[in-house]
């Protein structure tokens, strides 16, 4: 039986997921959006290239929740994205409105769907999402380390010349300003990315620079867009945590999960690398942090937390 995944948001990054789910044929889609113009228009545009690339999946257009029943995924991209000049924390007001929306359609219509969050501020949008729709943690996760490790990968790449498949790297903490690429869970060409920095292969300043340059990395697609954000690079990630589910890949993925006493941390999503199932995130990899790992993963938990303040003082619902 043909699976169905439900994309919340018709934007540029709702229409790209439903494009790569469609070469993939890895599920039916339905493209959900307010704009009904805008999901109808863009799911016929993609079914329309059927013939070309000889896909067979059924493309929906809709602004009706009721479509959305009985979705095997649902992937969130609804919400205002980031302008230039925008912090994160300005985003989080208007956001949480229409995620608050979005989880009562969810709740309502597909409760036992597997669902993924693309929408910044992504760690507290996450959370809000699953408060708001009382779906269990494990069902819920944020799309974000992978995009992180994925940026700080191809910037890797370029700098050492090496082909990025032979680079292995993992990216934590929040999503933003805040995030902790691990050198030591870095390797490339089977060395680690801390022994390249001691046969000063790459030189720490270098390094400095290709960490802020993944940080700053929505920021800078932003800027040279002018009018937008980045599309292609989070729709693949989302549809790479889609299948790992889908066809029960157990995948090893960086994402933003919901933590229990995991790295010390209780009641709070943020990123850290997990498994992925038929059962949705079926455990949280604890990874052996060094001193100054540890003391970054902690700022990072400390900005999600103190942006999670934010958000309750916009909506107390959320203590």
């Amino acid at each position: 039986m043909t699976k169905k995944i439900s994309l919340i948001g018709a934007g540029q990054i709702g229409g790209t997921l439903a494009h790569l789910i469609a070469l993939k044929e890895l599920a039916d889609v339905v493209l959900f959006d307010v704009a009904e113009g805008v999901a109808k228009g863009k799911a016929l545009d993609i079914a329309q290239s059927s013939g070309v690339s000889g896909f067979n999946i059924d493309l929906k257009g809709t602004n009706n929740y009721e479509d959305i029943k009985n979705s095997d995924v649902i992937i969130i991209t609804a919400g205002i994205p980031r302008k230039p000049g925008m912090t994160r924390d300005d985003l989080l007001g208007t956001n949480l409105k229409i995620i608050k929306q979005v989880a009562e359609g969810i709740k309502k219509n597909s409760p036992n769907a597997f669902v993924i969050c693309i929408t910044n501020p992504l760690d507290v949008i996450v959370m809000a999402l699953q408060k708001y729709s009382g779906l269990p943690t494990n069902k819920v996760v944020g799309m974000a380390g992978i995009l992180d490790t994925s940026r700080f990968k191809y910037f890797l790449s370029k700098e050492m010349k090496v082909p990025i498949k032979h680079i292995k790297s993992l990216v934590l903490g929040g999503h933003g300003d805040s995030m902790v690429p691990m050198q030591n869970h870095t390797i490339i060409n089977n060395n680690t990315l801390s022994d390249l920095i001691k046969e000063k292969k790459i030189s720490k300043d270098k390094l400095k620079f290709i960490i802020e340059r993944t940080k700053n990395g929505g920021g800078e697609i932003g800027k040279l867009l002018e009018k937008g954000s980045a599309f292609y690079a989070p729709a693949a990630s989302g549809v790479q945590m889609a299948e790992s589910y889908l066809k029960d890949k157990k995948e090893e993925l960086p994402c933003a999960a919901y933590l229990n006493g995991e790295y010390g941390v209780k009641n709070l999503y943020a990123g850290v690398p997990v498994i992925i199932g038929k059962s949705g995130v079926e455990k949280i990899i604890e990874l052996d942090l060094n001193s100054e790992e540890q003391k970054n993963f902690e700022v990072s938990i400390k900005a999600v937390r103190d942006l999670l303040a934010s958000a309750k003082k916009i909506d107390p619902k959320l203590e």
